[in-house]
């Protein structure tokens, strides 16, 4: 996958979802593959990143 055609949205719920050990699931069945808990988990996982991100880089 070229990072660079992707959102960053996107490749952060790619990465999430690699670290969850979920990439073989992804490149055979997709998103719609996963179950409501695995789906929720790499929401929930992006939130914090994102959080995160714009509290370290935009201040407060």
């Amino acid at each position: 996958m070229d990072n660079d055609l992707f959102p960053i949205n996107i490749r952060l719920k790619y990465e999430i979802a690699s670290e969850l050990g979920l990439s073989d699931k992804l490149k055979q069945y997709g998103f719609k593959g996963l179950s409501a808990s695995e789906t929720g988990k790499i929401g929930a996982i992006m939130k914090k990143r994102l959080n995160e991100y714009k509290k370290d880089n935009l201040g407060d």
